[in-house]
């Protein structure tokens, strides 16, 4: 059972509703996300979102260093990372130095063979290739060894990136690179850390775009890519990011991009590219690339100008995503099954070595165990050396499994991430020795493996009009740190409830409050819900629908308010959260 929690972060909502003029309700909500600049967070625009990027370490180096590299005329090699957020910031890089340079090439690592990041088989290729600079993005800020080689065999390297610096005996471990910007860095002042790679990309274009006297707003078109890597790599949607994402979308839905065009067209995309789209169907494609073939597809996809070619990239990019999809189900279940079948279902923090997976689908099951058993959770499976067992990790709120892990390091073969995801290689002869020591040292509690529902309001259900549904609708985007409002309310009573949809996994509510009917939807746990219901009001409340609940039955329920347009008809609907 989910536990319900009130955020109490708006007390002060009625003084601050008064104040700026907003609905008492939204007021609550912004409080709630500790926003302290409403009028930034509900009209974000170019002139109160951008932070100047030379406020960033090392960015006047990066980009003195880029210019020089631009006007002697050298070659210049952009290295990502095989994930959408890697292909988010080389088509970044790419599109941005483009302007000034065609002495740009780039590379990405493959998941299998290279590993993540930066890798001395690509350095060799470089100084095979007589690269003169290379710019890693969203990768690089672990790659101690590997910038020195880079340097020693005369490459100047720039590292950009975003995720969290190596830290030893407390001290921080900078690779010693020609310039690195980070903001994660300790000394770095840049007033906003969470950006993802691709908006630390985006950051050195503009500075650079600063600096050659063009301004900030003239690369602008970069933020379709930059607002994938933003919803992909579930940063917090605010500040930058909050207009990254609000401008990324409308230039994702005027691009010109065909590779683009292609794979909307492609994914069944029928109406305007939202948040869930990027995030839920054209993020997975992208990614798949990197998982089950080459991330260069991903990158070819937009940069191609050929159409017959990139109508072939889109098709494969699906093709592999449906493929990922059933390599997922399948080691789920197995996942599943061993921890349901050992004493790893004891343990605070779930380590699973599971053979015969397919190594780039790790972290995806480690995120739905995560979510099933309400645990930390690293999912590992052998590698193509057969005594390395590679894996990826997926945490709770109230366990930082990067510094929780970090203190085991010398386990490792290597490592990187942050406080919710981790990916990390391991001796497999080594692997009970970490999970018995990293269970020994959790703080966790049983408290803390029950999900929690944080509720924003309560709001009476018969007060909610298409009015305020827009209202809310304003706060949009919608993703992490900036969650979609949840509102509850109790005694509502059922006027019946059904299963529907072609899979009967969808739970149809008629709800009664106060003399007024309202719809409400259910899709997550619907089959668990409709079968709570049938045992606590009984099957006698079973009238002539089939498999329905008409009754006097109350419930309280956490929902959202929507609009349902089917038929070009609108009308109200919620989509449940909870009940009980």
């Amino acid at each position: 059972m989910n536990k319900w929690l009130i955020n109490n972060r708006g007390k002060n909502f009625s003084e601050v509703s008064t104040k700026y003029n907003i609905h008492p309700l939204i007021a609550k909500i912004l409080l709630n996300r500790e926003i302290k600049n409403f009028e930034t967070f509900l009209n974000p625009n170019a002139e109160n979102s951008y932070h100047d990027p030379f406020l960033m370490k090392d960015m006047d180096k990066a980009v003195d260093i880029v210019i020089d590299a631009i006007e002697n005329n050298k070659n210049i090699r952009i290295v990502g990372d095989y994930d959408q957020d890697g292909n988010s910031s080389t088509m970044t890089l790419l599109d941005g130095l483009g302007y000034f340079t065609d002495k740009l090439s780039y590379d990405i690592p493959n998941r299998m063979t290279d590993g993540y990041g930066i890798s001395y088989n690509i350095i060799d290729k470089c100084i095979e290739d007589n690269i003169d600079l290379i710019i890693t993005c969203d990768n690089g800020i672990s790659a101690i060894e590997q910038c020195d080689y880079a340097k020693a065999n005369g490459i100047r390297i720039i590292v950009t990136d975003h995720h969290q610096t190596i830290k030893k005996d407390d001290l921080e471990i900078i690779p010693n690179a020609d310039a690195v910007v980070n903001p994660q860095q300790q000394s770095c002042e840049y007033p906003f850390k969470s950006l993802c790679g691709a908006g630390v990309a985006y950051k050195l274009i503009q500075a650079i775009n600063i600096k050659k006297g063009y301004g900030m707003l003239e690369c602008e078109n970069l933020l379709q890519y930059v607002s994938m890597g933003t919803v992909c790599d579930i940063v917090d949607l605010k500040d930058e990011n909050r207009y990254f994402v609000t401008k990324g979308l409308e230039e994702i839905n005027n691009t010109d991009n065909y590779g683009l065009k292609c794979l909307i067209d492609m994914t069944g995309i029928k109406n305007a590219v939202n948040v869930y789209s990027l995030g839920f169907i054209i993020g997975p494609c992208i990614n798949a690339a990197g998982r089950l073939d080459t991330a260069k597809l991903g990158v070819e996809l937009f940069r191609d100008e050929n159409m017959n070619n990139v109508e072939t990239y889109a098709k494969i990019l699906v093709e592999l995503n449906e493929k990922r999809k059933k390599l997922t189900e399948e080691g789920f279940n197995k996942a599943v099954e061993l921890v349901e079948n050992t004493e790893l279902k004891n343990d605070d923090i779930l380590i699973c070595n599971i053979d015969g997976i397919h190594e780039s689908v790790c972290g995806i099951i480690a995120g739905r165990i995560k979510e099933k058993y309400h645990k930390p959770t690293l999912i590992l499976t052998k590698s193509e050396n057969q005594n390395i067992l590679k894996g990826s990790g997926r945490s709770i709120p109230e366990y930082d499994i990067f510094n929780e892990f970090d203190v085991f390091r010398e386990f490792f073969i290597s490592f990187g991430g942050h406080p919710m995801a981790c990916g990390l290689s391991i001796d497999e002869a080594k692997l009970d020795e970490f999970r018995i020591k990293v269970n020994e040292n959790s703080k966790l509690t049983q408290e803390d493996f029950v999900n929690k529902i944080i509720i924003d309001s309560s709001f009476y259900v018969d007060k909610i009009d298409f009015d305020l549904i827009e209202k809310i609708d304003s706060l949009r985007p919608f993703g992490k740190d900036n969650p979609r409002p949840i509102l509850g309310d109790k005694d509502i009573e059922i006027v019946f409830a059904k299963m529907i949809g072609k899979n009967n996994n969808v739970l149809k509510l008629k709800l009664l409050k106060n003399n007024k009917t309202i719809d409400a939807i259910m899709f997550s746990e619907a089959i668990e819900k409709y079968n709570y219901l049938l045992e606590k009001f009984g099957e006698n409340t079973l009238n002539q629908l089939e498999n329905s609940i008409s009754c006097d039955a109350n419930i309280d329920i956490l929902y959202y308010p929507e609009i349902n347009d089917f038929n070009n008809v609108k009308n109200i609907q919620l989509n449940l959260i909870d009940l009980r």
